[in-house]
Protein backbone atom coordinates (compact mmCIF):
# COMPACT_ATOMS: atom_id res chain seq x y z
CA UNK A 1 0.00 0.00 0.00
CA UNK A 2 1.49 3.44 -1.03
CA UNK A 3 2.29 5.73 2.12
CA UNK A 4 1.73 8.98 0.01
CA UNK A 5 -0.81 11.04 0.79
CA UNK A 6 -1.70 14.41 -1.27
CA UNK A 7 -3.86 15.81 1.32
CA UNK A 8 -0.61 16.23 3.19
CA UNK A 9 0.13 19.40 0.61
CA UNK A 10 -2.54 21.01 2.08
CA UNK A 11 -1.58 21.32 5.09
CA UNK A 12 2.29 21.85 4.32
CA UNK A 13 1.29 25.27 1.83
CA UNK A 14 0.77 28.10 3.41
CA UNK A 15 -0.14 31.23 1.40
CA UNK A 16 2.79 33.94 0.83
CA UNK A 17 3.27 35.86 3.94
CA UNK A 18 0.52 38.63 3.85
CA UNK A 19 1.72 41.15 6.56
CA UNK A 20 5.38 41.27 4.12
CA UNK A 21 2.82 42.11 1.56
CA UNK A 22 1.00 44.96 3.37
CA UNK A 23 4.69 46.44 4.74
CA UNK A 24 6.03 46.48 0.89
CA UNK A 25 2.55 48.00 -0.21
CA UNK A 26 3.45 50.72 2.40
CA UNK A 27 7.38 50.97 1.26
CA UNK A 28 6.28 51.15 -2.43
CA UNK A 29 3.87 53.96 -1.18
CA UNK A 30 6.93 56.39 -0.03
CA UNK A 31 9.30 55.58 -2.59
CA UNK A 32 10.08 58.91 -5.30
CA UNK A 33 8.04 57.39 -8.06
CA UNK A 34 4.03 57.11 -7.19
CA UNK A 35 2.66 53.78 -7.10
CA UNK A 36 0.96 52.56 -9.72
CA UNK A 37 3.75 53.88 -12.50
CA UNK A 38 5.21 50.85 -12.99
CA UNK A 39 2.06 48.74 -13.53
CA UNK A 40 2.11 45.26 -13.06
CA UNK A 41 6.27 45.50 -11.99
CA UNK A 42 4.17 47.12 -8.65
CA UNK A 43 2.36 43.93 -7.82
CA UNK A 44 5.34 41.73 -8.76
CA UNK A 45 7.75 43.63 -6.58
CA UNK A 46 5.06 42.72 -3.90
CA UNK A 47 4.65 39.35 -4.42
CA UNK A 48 8.13 38.60 -4.84
CA UNK A 49 8.89 40.19 -0.86
CA UNK A 50 6.21 38.26 -0.02
CA UNK A 51 6.79 35.02 -1.13
CA UNK A 52 10.46 35.80 0.22
CA UNK A 53 9.59 37.13 3.94
CA UNK A 54 11.50 39.97 2.96
CA UNK A 55 11.04 44.02 3.01
CA UNK A 56 13.30 44.98 0.85
CA UNK A 57 12.91 42.17 -1.30
CA UNK A 58 16.26 40.20 -2.05
CA UNK A 59 17.44 40.10 -5.46
CA UNK A 60 16.58 37.01 -8.06
CA UNK A 61 20.36 35.92 -8.19
CA UNK A 62 20.16 32.53 -8.16
CA UNK A 63 17.37 31.21 -10.79
CA UNK A 64 17.74 27.88 -12.40
CA UNK A 65 15.68 26.25 -15.48
CA UNK A 66 14.73 22.69 -14.62
CA UNK A 67 13.09 20.83 -17.73
CA UNK A 68 11.45 17.35 -17.55
CA UNK A 69 11.46 15.35 -20.42
CA UNK A 70 9.60 12.29 -21.92
CA UNK A 71 8.25 10.64 -24.45
CA UNK A 72 4.48 10.15 -24.66
CA UNK A 73 3.04 7.19 -26.31
CA UNK A 74 0.01 9.48 -27.60
CA UNK A 75 2.76 10.29 -30.47
CA UNK A 76 2.35 7.45 -32.20
CA UNK A 77 -1.05 8.63 -33.41
CA UNK A 78 1.08 11.05 -35.52
CA UNK A 79 -0.45 14.12 -33.30
CA UNK A 80 3.10 15.96 -33.18
CA UNK A 81 5.26 17.59 -35.71
CA UNK A 82 7.75 15.69 -34.18
CA UNK A 83 8.53 11.60 -35.16
CA UNK A 84 7.29 9.72 -31.90
CA UNK A 85 10.10 8.88 -29.48
CA UNK A 86 12.47 11.50 -30.58
CA UNK A 87 12.40 13.90 -27.30
CA UNK A 88 16.08 12.43 -26.64
CA UNK A 89 17.45 14.22 -29.49
CA UNK A 90 15.87 17.27 -28.17
CA UNK A 91 17.56 17.05 -24.76
CA UNK A 92 21.05 16.71 -26.55
CA UNK A 93 20.57 19.86 -28.39
CA UNK A 94 19.43 21.74 -24.85
CA UNK A 95 22.65 19.87 -22.86
CA UNK A 96 24.76 20.87 -26.26
CA UNK A 97 23.45 24.80 -26.12
CA UNK A 98 22.05 25.03 -29.41
CA UNK A 99 18.15 24.83 -28.35
CA UNK A 100 15.97 28.62 -27.70
CA UNK A 101 15.96 27.75 -24.34
CA UNK A 102 20.08 27.04 -24.29
CA UNK A 103 20.98 30.64 -25.88
CA UNK A 104 18.50 32.67 -23.92
CA UNK A 105 20.16 30.83 -20.45
CA UNK A 106 24.04 31.52 -21.40
CA UNK A 107 22.83 35.16 -21.94
CA UNK A 108 20.90 35.89 -18.96
CA UNK A 109 23.80 33.33 -17.11
CA UNK A 110 20.94 31.47 -15.40
CA UNK A 111 21.62 27.61 -15.06
CA UNK A 112 19.37 25.20 -17.12
CA UNK A 113 18.78 21.64 -15.51
CA UNK A 114 17.09 18.14 -17.37
CA UNK A 115 15.57 15.80 -15.07
CA UNK A 116 14.52 12.38 -18.04
CA UNK A 117 11.35 11.12 -16.75
CA UNK A 118 10.80 8.86 -19.48
CA UNK A 119 12.40 9.12 -22.62
CA UNK A 120 12.45 6.56 -25.27
CA UNK A 121 16.20 5.91 -25.79
CA UNK A 122 18.96 4.06 -23.78
CA UNK A 123 19.83 6.06 -20.59
CA UNK A 124 23.65 5.22 -21.63
CA UNK A 125 23.47 7.54 -24.27
CA UNK A 126 22.60 10.50 -21.78
CA UNK A 127 24.76 12.26 -18.31
CA UNK A 128 24.52 10.04 -15.60
CA UNK A 129 22.81 13.03 -13.93
CA UNK A 130 20.46 13.68 -16.39
CA UNK A 131 19.04 10.14 -16.68
CA UNK A 132 19.13 9.45 -12.62
CA UNK A 133 15.42 10.11 -11.83
CA UNK A 134 14.07 7.67 -14.93
CA UNK A 135 10.60 6.18 -14.30
CA UNK A 136 10.18 4.08 -17.42
CA UNK A 137 11.18 4.16 -20.97
CA UNK A 138 8.70 6.11 -22.87
CA UNK A 139 4.22 6.51 -21.74
CA UNK A 140 1.55 4.46 -22.64
CA UNK A 141 -0.63 5.60 -25.38
CA UNK A 142 -3.62 6.93 -23.31
CA UNK A 143 -6.06 7.02 -25.99
CA UNK A 144 -6.31 3.15 -24.90
CA UNK A 145 -3.95 2.35 -22.33
CA UNK A 146 -2.68 4.03 -19.40
CA UNK A 147 0.34 6.06 -19.29
CA UNK A 148 1.53 4.98 -16.24
CA UNK A 149 1.38 1.95 -13.87
CA UNK A 150 0.30 3.31 -9.89
CA UNK A 151 3.73 2.15 -8.69
CA UNK A 152 5.45 4.11 -12.07
CA UNK A 153 3.15 7.39 -11.32
CA UNK A 154 3.76 7.43 -7.57
CA UNK A 155 7.98 6.83 -8.37
CA UNK A 156 7.65 9.56 -10.55
CA UNK A 157 5.81 12.16 -8.65
CA UNK A 158 8.09 11.12 -5.64
CA UNK A 159 11.03 11.73 -8.23
CA UNK A 160 9.65 15.59 -8.42
CA UNK A 161 9.69 15.89 -4.81
CA UNK A 162 12.66 14.89 -4.76
CA UNK A 163 14.28 17.60 -7.04
CA UNK A 164 12.26 20.99 -5.65
CA UNK A 165 14.03 19.55 -2.36
CA UNK A 166 17.36 19.35 -4.31
CA UNK A 167 16.84 22.92 -5.95
CA UNK A 168 15.93 24.48 -2.71
CA UNK A 169 18.55 23.03 -0.66
CA UNK A 170 21.29 24.34 -3.23
CA UNK A 171 19.99 28.11 -3.05
CA UNK A 172 17.86 28.57 -5.80
CA UNK A 173 15.82 31.31 -5.67
CA UNK A 174 13.17 30.94 -8.41
CA UNK A 175 12.43 28.20 -11.08
CA UNK A 176 11.54 28.57 -14.67
CA UNK A 177 9.57 25.50 -15.23
CA UNK A 178 9.21 23.63 -18.40
CA UNK A 179 8.77 20.65 -20.89
CA UNK A 180 10.95 18.50 -23.40
CA UNK A 181 8.42 16.23 -24.79
CA UNK A 182 7.05 14.73 -27.73
CA UNK A 183 3.26 14.19 -27.41
CA UNK A 184 3.16 16.55 -24.32
CA UNK A 185 0.72 19.01 -25.66
CA UNK A 186 -1.88 16.42 -26.23
CA UNK A 187 -1.65 15.41 -22.75
CA UNK A 188 -1.94 18.31 -21.20
CA UNK A 189 -4.87 18.95 -23.77
CA UNK A 190 -6.11 15.72 -22.22
CA UNK A 191 -5.63 16.93 -18.37
CA UNK A 192 -7.44 20.53 -18.52
CA UNK A 193 -10.18 19.25 -20.75
CA UNK A 194 -10.80 16.65 -17.46
CA UNK A 195 -10.15 19.14 -14.98
CA UNK A 196 -12.53 22.16 -16.33
CA UNK A 197 -15.24 20.17 -17.82
CA UNK A 198 -14.65 20.84 -21.47
CA UNK A 199 -14.74 19.50 -25.28
CA UNK A 200 -11.44 18.31 -27.10
CA UNK A 201 -11.99 20.73 -29.64
CA UNK A 202 -11.71 23.78 -27.64
CA UNK A 203 -8.50 22.98 -25.68
CA UNK A 204 -6.72 21.12 -28.65
CA UNK A 205 -4.07 23.79 -30.29
CA UNK A 206 -1.62 22.95 -32.79
CA UNK A 207 1.67 22.87 -30.76
CA UNK A 208 5.61 24.46 -31.41
CA UNK A 209 5.81 23.06 -34.81
CA UNK A 210 2.28 24.65 -35.93
CA UNK A 211 0.84 21.36 -37.30
CA UNK A 212 -1.79 21.13 -40.33
CA UNK A 213 -5.74 20.66 -40.05
CA UNK A 214 -5.56 16.81 -40.61
CA UNK A 215 -3.04 16.55 -37.79
CA UNK A 216 -5.07 18.51 -35.43
CA UNK A 217 -8.03 16.19 -36.20
CA UNK A 218 -6.13 13.26 -35.26
CA UNK A 219 -4.65 14.64 -31.94
CA UNK A 220 -8.40 16.13 -31.28
CA UNK A 221 -9.83 12.37 -32.03
CA UNK A 222 -6.64 11.20 -29.39
CA UNK A 223 -7.71 14.06 -26.58
CA UNK A 224 -11.31 12.62 -27.08
CA UNK A 225 -10.73 9.31 -26.88
CA UNK A 226 -8.10 9.78 -23.61
CA UNK A 227 -11.07 11.99 -22.19
CA UNK A 228 -13.21 9.11 -21.76
CA UNK A 229 -10.73 7.05 -19.97
CA UNK A 230 -9.75 9.93 -17.63
CA UNK A 231 -13.05 10.88 -16.34
CA UNK A 232 -14.11 8.12 -14.34
CA UNK A 233 -11.03 8.63 -12.08
CA UNK A 234 -10.90 12.39 -11.49
CA UNK A 235 -11.54 12.13 -7.92
CA UNK A 236 -8.21 10.86 -7.71
CA UNK A 237 -5.21 12.84 -8.55
CA UNK A 238 -2.58 10.04 -8.79
CA UNK A 239 -4.79 8.20 -10.41
CA UNK A 240 -5.23 10.38 -13.09
CA UNK A 241 -1.84 11.29 -13.28
CA UNK A 242 -1.22 7.33 -14.20
CA UNK A 243 -4.04 7.02 -16.57
CA UNK A 244 -3.35 10.11 -18.63
CA UNK A 245 -0.47 11.86 -18.08
CA UNK A 246 2.91 10.42 -18.30
CA UNK A 247 6.03 10.26 -16.24
CA UNK A 248 7.59 14.07 -16.90
CA UNK A 249 3.60 14.95 -16.08
CA UNK A 250 3.50 13.62 -12.66
CA UNK A 251 7.17 14.96 -12.01
CA UNK A 252 6.29 18.52 -12.60
CA UNK A 253 2.79 17.86 -10.33
CA UNK A 254 4.74 16.77 -7.85
CA UNK A 255 7.75 19.42 -8.50
CA UNK A 256 5.33 22.47 -8.47
CA UNK A 257 3.35 21.05 -5.04
CA UNK A 258 6.93 20.49 -3.48
CA UNK A 259 8.13 24.70 -4.64
CA UNK A 260 5.38 25.57 -2.88
CA UNK A 261 5.76 23.89 0.74
CA UNK A 262 9.63 24.94 0.55
CA UNK A 263 8.16 28.54 -0.79
CA UNK A 264 10.02 28.43 -3.88
CA UNK A 265 8.42 30.70 -6.76
CA UNK A 266 7.65 29.10 -9.71
CA UNK A 267 7.08 30.63 -13.45
CA UNK A 268 5.32 28.39 -15.51
CA UNK A 269 6.81 28.08 -18.77
CA UNK A 270 3.87 26.74 -21.57
CA UNK A 271 0.52 24.68 -21.79
CA UNK A 272 2.22 21.22 -20.20
CA UNK A 273 3.37 23.30 -17.01
CA UNK A 274 -0.36 24.96 -16.91
CA UNK A 275 -1.97 21.45 -17.11
CA UNK A 276 0.34 20.18 -14.43
CA UNK A 277 -0.19 23.63 -12.17
CA UNK A 278 -3.95 22.65 -12.39
CA UNK A 279 -3.83 19.18 -11.53
CA UNK A 280 -1.21 20.57 -8.08
CA UNK A 281 -4.00 22.44 -7.46
CA UNK A 282 -7.11 20.30 -7.09
CA UNK A 283 -4.53 18.66 -4.67
CA UNK A 284 -3.47 21.74 -2.86
CA UNK A 285 -6.10 25.10 -3.36
CA UNK A 286 -3.14 27.44 -1.84
CA UNK A 287 -0.27 25.78 -4.12
CA UNK A 288 -1.24 28.46 -6.89
CA UNK A 289 -0.30 31.72 -5.36
CA UNK A 290 3.90 30.44 -5.54
CA UNK A 291 3.33 30.73 -8.92
CA UNK A 292 3.72 32.88 -11.89
CA UNK A 293 2.87 32.71 -15.78
CA UNK A 294 5.34 33.66 -18.09
CA UNK A 295 3.94 34.00 -21.15
CA UNK A 296 0.95 33.19 -23.52
CA UNK A 297 2.11 30.48 -25.66
CA UNK A 298 -1.01 30.74 -27.93
CA UNK A 299 -2.05 27.27 -26.67
CA UNK A 300 -6.12 27.37 -26.01
CA UNK A 301 -5.54 24.85 -23.23
CA UNK A 302 -2.90 26.99 -21.32
CA UNK A 303 -5.33 29.33 -21.52
CA UNK A 304 -8.10 27.66 -19.78
CA UNK A 305 -5.85 26.30 -17.26
CA UNK A 306 -4.51 29.59 -16.16
CA UNK A 307 -7.50 31.26 -16.49
CA UNK A 308 -9.25 28.75 -13.68
CA UNK A 309 -5.93 29.25 -11.64
CA UNK A 310 -6.48 33.15 -11.87
CA UNK A 311 -2.83 33.44 -13.20
CA UNK A 312 -2.23 36.42 -15.74
CA UNK A 313 0.72 35.74 -18.02
CA UNK A 314 3.75 38.24 -17.86
CA UNK A 315 4.41 38.52 -21.39
CA UNK A 316 2.48 37.58 -24.87
CA UNK A 317 4.30 37.81 -27.72
CA UNK A 318 3.25 34.46 -29.26
CA UNK A 319 6.34 32.59 -28.01
CA UNK A 320 5.50 28.86 -28.98
CA UNK A 321 8.62 26.68 -28.61
CA UNK A 322 8.38 25.55 -25.40
CA UNK A 323 11.32 24.25 -23.19
CA UNK A 324 11.20 26.44 -20.89
CA UNK A 325 12.19 29.67 -23.40
CA UNK A 326 8.80 31.24 -22.82
CA UNK A 327 9.03 31.36 -19.13
CA UNK A 328 13.05 32.36 -19.78
CA UNK A 329 11.89 35.59 -21.58
CA UNK A 330 9.94 36.53 -18.32
CA UNK A 331 12.85 35.61 -15.77
CA UNK A 332 14.21 39.70 -16.33
CA UNK A 333 10.80 41.35 -16.24
CA UNK A 334 10.96 39.51 -12.68
CA UNK A 335 14.08 40.12 -11.33
CA UNK A 336 13.34 44.23 -13.17
CA UNK A 337 10.50 44.27 -10.13
CA UNK A 338 12.53 42.85 -7.56
CA UNK A 339 15.44 45.71 -8.12
CA UNK A 340 12.92 48.38 -8.73
CA UNK A 341 11.40 47.45 -5.15
CA UNK A 342 14.54 47.63 -3.35
CA UNK A 343 16.66 49.69 -4.96
CA UNK A 344 14.20 52.41 -5.47
CA UNK A 345 14.96 55.77 -3.38
CA UNK A 346 12.00 56.85 -0.82
CA UNK A 347 11.18 60.53 -0.40
CA UNK A 348 12.69 62.30 2.06
CA UNK A 349 10.37 63.24 5.04
CA UNK A 350 8.96 66.56 5.00
CA UNK A 351 9.90 69.22 7.24
CA UNK A 352 7.14 69.96 9.83
CA UNK A 353 5.43 73.23 9.08
CA UNK A 354 4.59 75.70 11.88
CA UNK A 355 0.79 76.24 12.17
CA UNK A 356 -1.31 78.91 9.97
CA UNK A 357 -1.51 82.06 11.99
CA UNK A 358 -3.30 83.79 9.04
CA UNK A 359 -2.13 87.49 7.73
CA UNK A 360 -1.76 90.56 9.82
CA UNK A 361 -4.44 92.68 9.87
CA UNK A 362 -5.24 95.95 11.64
CA UNK A 363 -5.25 95.60 15.67
CA UNK A 364 -8.96 94.81 16.54
CA UNK A 365 -10.34 97.19 19.27
CA UNK A 366 -9.81 96.22 23.01
CA UNK A 367 -10.30 98.35 25.97
CA UNK A 368 -7.04 99.59 27.95
CA UNK A 369 -6.67 101.21 31.24
CA UNK A 370 -4.17 103.87 30.14
CA UNK A 371 -5.69 105.00 27.16
CA UNK A 372 -6.48 108.69 28.13
CA UNK A 373 -10.18 109.93 27.92
CA UNK A 374 -11.11 112.36 25.16
CA UNK A 375 -11.73 115.70 26.64
CA UNK A 376 -15.27 117.28 27.54
CA UNK A 377 -16.24 119.68 25.17
CA UNK A 378 -16.68 123.24 26.67
CA UNK A 379 -19.74 125.24 27.72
Amino acid sequence: MSSLNLDDFTDLIERPDGGVRRDAEARRERQIVPPGSFGRLDDLGEWLAAAQGAVPVRPVDRPRVVLFAGDHGVARLGVSARPAGSAAELVREVLEGGRPVSVLARRLGVPVRVVDMALDCDPRALPAEVVRHRVRRGSGRIDVEDALTAEEAEAAFRAGVAVADEEADSGTDLVVLGDVSVGGTTVAAVLVAALCGTDASVVTGRGGLAIDDLVWMRKCAAVRDALRRARPVLGDQLRLLAAVGGADVAAMTGFLLQCAVRKTPVILDGVVAAACALVAQRIAFRAPDWWLAGHDSGEPGQAKALDRMALEPLLDHGVAVGEGAGGLLALPLVQAAAALAAELPEQPEQPEQPEHKGTAGPPEHTERADRPEPAEPAE
